[in-house]
């Protein structure tokens, strides 16, 4: 019995191994089951947290909003992201085409997801042991840009995959590229094919030729890389790859393709934007818009802004101050280099400059920081680099500066303003390019420390031209045009001298330019002095304004008394505090160059002062005005005043008073409701008569450059801080100032109103007023002209006289010698 039972019992072969298969097949199937609902949960966590698909049918990408100049000129922008939309039916068919081919041929195939395409990646990947090819459809990167963050997670990937299939079940294939087209990054700040299209080639989407919309969609796998602004070759051998992928996939022939990779390509260096040269203008209109419109409105908006801006007269005006700082810096020396490097840290320091250089090639005029690598004491010439690019420094280049001793050896020299050495940085500014390899020739140059602003005002509008508020917006962002408080010199008289003429003084009329003296309290005085400190004795008002005499404008100032100097400036829209007392008379006023400039358009206009404005009109994405500006109507002319006064009018003399007008809104407001008259016709035509004489004869002489009849007037405060000219045509009004930030610092020799601010006027206003007609000033009906004794102010009937104008009825009734 025992052995029987032995026997049953006894498992056959192969038994023990089946049930172990069995146990782990179990195993197995229960971890897959588990892994698979695991995944599954996951899954559904995943979806249930996944952004809605919906919102992109009716989704409106953030749109740059543009700013246009008076002409129509695209002259800024603002934006977060620089992208310009456009429908998918403006679109060229093959320009769609050749992004499909580049970056999803299966696009209009797959489902949102292309699978032969992962499989093909993924071999591709492991063969070359690198990731060497992505899998993403047009259709994932799109959900990755518009719905996902861009993180490299497992979970953004289902994210991902899931959103596509979402998206194409929700959107047609052409809302998708409208969505992908318009949304992408191109590079050099461009998104959207529009904005490339443009910051590229200067073209509409729609005006791109085969050649040029192969290098757009070569762009999307490394915008950086390939990009056609500083890497043409690189950027030409991805549009060759794209050629040949739209042959491969029917959508051009070989010849085509052929034909457009011989076509020459017109790079832009950059978009059409006047960038750094609009920058103080559009911080001026950003403050007013961001604080009306908001942010959002702003800068994702799409607005379309109007201005009054010249792109031309903005572009000259930024030259102008530029070029004219530069020269009064270069009169107080060269400050040495901005600092020496050693040999190591050179390489790394042309690094950092080469990423600054937007363009294949450096450009003529342009300044550049650059590195000291050689010197040649002999021959007195350096050897630089700028970035990648090698150039000779020669004597001519360097000749502003004085004789420099160059040293073969790093590290600082002991007198560095005297010495160039090895590893200094200088600045550079280029005069032959590097072309061909052959190296570029450069000039010595230095960023200036001294700040300028220059403000130019239509003074039949009321519009601001150009504006300029500062040498580097990038560096300084303070507007010099409209936030400084600077003392106006002698660039103030004219303000005094046009009182004076409400009052009854006429251009004739003599005052004694003799020293005096007046009470300042606890018992001292003070004593005006005249610039050149002679005086002249008797003098017209003429020739007093003519050679800025400081005490006759004392004098004027104290016989028409301080308060209607002040109430006349507040007509002329000063909203800064002006302080009542007799240094008025020589611009003790603090007044931004805004205000002052915008003055002076009163007398320009016939006695009309307009507010100064920057905002033509404000339209929305939608094509809506949200605010439009019409400049208004001037006032009906007033009846000039009478007057009795004398001819020589001394401290006791009383001319007649004039009914001022009412005061104006204040200079620098963006909204103008009305027009105001500062002051007659007549006495805005004589005083500008009077500047013009300031032109042709007297301290303001080089603004008789421009070859046209111009009035103006220099201004130069205590110890050459503040260096101003405002002068005007009768169609631009525009006012310049110099000086430094600190207050307490001197121009130095070559700091006058007539040497530093007068050359920048000139300058800019020879290309503002290139397309104006030459016009003179015109007189009212109400001016008469007679010869007068240029000394004494009396009739003349000899060849000694000169002609003089006079509101009618003012005229000299005593001839010279009775």
């Amino acid at each position: 019995m025992q052995q029987e039972y032995t026997r049953t019992n006894r498992r056959a072969p192969g038994q023990k191994g089946r049930g172990f298969l069995s146990t782990l097949l179990l195993i197995v199937v229960t971890l897959v089951v588990v892994l698979l609902l695991g995944v599954g949960g996951y899954v559904a966590f995943l979806m249930a947290k996944l952004p809605k698909v919906d919102r992109l049918a009716d989704y409106k990408p953030p749109i740059v909003s543009q700013v246009y100049g008076d002409d129509g000129t695209l002259v800024g922008e603002f934006y977060l992201e620089r992208r310009l939309v456009v429908p998918v039916n403006k679109m060229p068919r093959k320009l769609i085409q050749a992004f499909v081919a580049a970056e999803d041929a299966s696009f209009y195939s797959h489902r949102g997801i292309d699978y032969f395409g992962i499989i093909r990646a993924a071999f591709k990947n492991i063969i070359s042991m690198r990731k060497k090819e992505g899998a993403s459809t047009i259709t994932q990167q799109v959900t990755k840009t518009m719905l996902l963050t861009p993180e490299k997670k497992l979970s953004r990937k289902i994210k991902e995959a899931i959103l596509a299939k979402r998206m194409e079940e929700k959107l047609t294939k052409d809302e998708i590229l409208y969505l992908y087209l318009n949304q992408i990054y191109l590079g050099a700040g461009s998104y959207g094919v529009e904005a490339a299209a443009e910051t590229y080639f200067g073209k509409h989407v729609e005006q791109l030729n085969l050649a040029e919309m192969a290098i757009l969609a070569g762009l999307p796998k490394a915008p950086n890389a390939y990009s056609p602004i500083k890497h043409l070759e690189r950027a030409k051998e991805r549009q060759a790859y794209v050629l040949d992928r739209m042959v491969a996939e029917g959508f051009v022939t070989q010849a085509e393709a052929d034909y457009a990779r011989k076509s020459p390509l017109t790079i832009l260096p950059g978009r059409r934007v006047m960038n750094d040269r609009v920058a103080y203008f559009l911080e001026q209109m950003r403050i007013y818009l961001e604080e009306k419109y908001g942010e959002d409105q702003l800068y994702k908006g799409g607005l379309k802004i109007y201005t009054t801006m010249n792109a031309t007269m903005q572009g000259a005006a930024y030259e102008a101050v530029r070029s004219g700082l530069k020269a009064v810096d270069k009169r107080q020396g060269f400050r040495g280099a901005v600092k020496y490097l050693q040999q190591a840290e050179i390489e790394q320091f042309c690094d950092k400059v080469e990423e600054g250089i937007d363009s294949a090639a450096l450009k003529v005029g342009e300044t550049y920081p650059g590195v000291v690598t050689a010197v040649d004491p002999a021959k007195g010439t350096a050897t630089v680099r700028v970035g990648e690019r090698y150039g000779l420094l020669d004597r001519k280049g360097m000749a502003w500066a004085g004789k420099l001793n160059l040293v073969n050896s790093y590290g600082k020299p002991e007198k560095a303003a005297k010495t160039l050495g090895l590893g200094a940085v200088v600045d550079l500014q280029v005069l032959v390019p590097d072309q061909n390899n052959q190296g570029a020739v450069f000039a010595l140059d230095q960023v200036p420390e001294v700040q300028g602003a220059l403000v130019s005002i239509d003074p039949r509008t009321g519009g601001v031209k150009a504006m300029i508020g500062g040498y580097d917006f990038r560096k300084s962002q303070f507007n010099r045009a409209v936030q400084a408080k600077r003392n106006a010199g002698s660039a103030f008289k004219p303000i005094i001298y046009a009182a004076a003429l409400e009052k009854g003084f006429t251009a004739a009329t003599v005052i004694d330019d003799s020293p005096v003296e007046y009470p300042a309290g606890l018992g001292k005085t003070w004593s005006p002095k005249n610039y050149d400190n002679t005086y002249r004795g008797p003098v017209t008002m003429r020739e007093a304004l003519t050679h800025s005499i400081n005490v006759v404008s004392v004098k004027i100032l104290e016989k028409i008394g301080v308060d209607h100097a002040v109430e006349f400036a507040k007509r002329l829209g000063f909203s800064s505090k002006i302080e009542p007392n007799l240094s008025l008379a020589l611009g003790a006023a603090s007044v931004s160059p805004l205000e002052l400039t915008s003055a002076y358009t009163a007398f320009a206009n016939k006695g009309v002062h307009l507010p100064p404005y920057y905002i033509v009109k404000v339209v929305d994405s939608e094509g809506r005005v949200l605010e439009e500006y019409h400049p208004p109507a001037p006032p009906a002319p007033v009846v000039p005043p009478a007057s009795d006064a004398e001819q020589v009018v001394t401290l006791t003399d009383k001319p007649a008073p004039v009914k001022p007008a009412e005061p104006l809104p204040s200079a620098g407001s963006m909204q103008v409701a009305r027009s105001e008259r500062a002051t007659s016709p007549e006495v805005a035509y004589l005083i500008t008569n009077l500047m013009e004489s300031v032109v042709q004869s007297g301290t303001g002489h080089r603004a008789a450059a421009i070859k046209r009849p111009v009035a103006g007037k220099t201004g130069t405060t205590n110890e050459m801080k503040d260096a101003w000219f405002v002068g005007y045509v009768p169609q631009l009004v525009t006012g310049v100032w110099v000086g430094f930030d600190n207050q307490a610092r001197s121009l130095g020799a070559g700091g006058s109103g007539g040497q530093a601010a007068a050359p920048i006027w000139t300058d800019y206003m020879l290309k503002a007023v290139a397309g104006l007609p030459v016009q003179g000033f015109d007189a009212p009906e109400t001016v008469s002209v007679v010869r007068v004794n240029p000394k004494s102010g009396k009739l003349s009937r000899g060849v000694d006289g000169a002609s003089e104008a006079f509101i009618r009825g003012t005229e000299p009734s005593v001839y010279e010698g009775d």
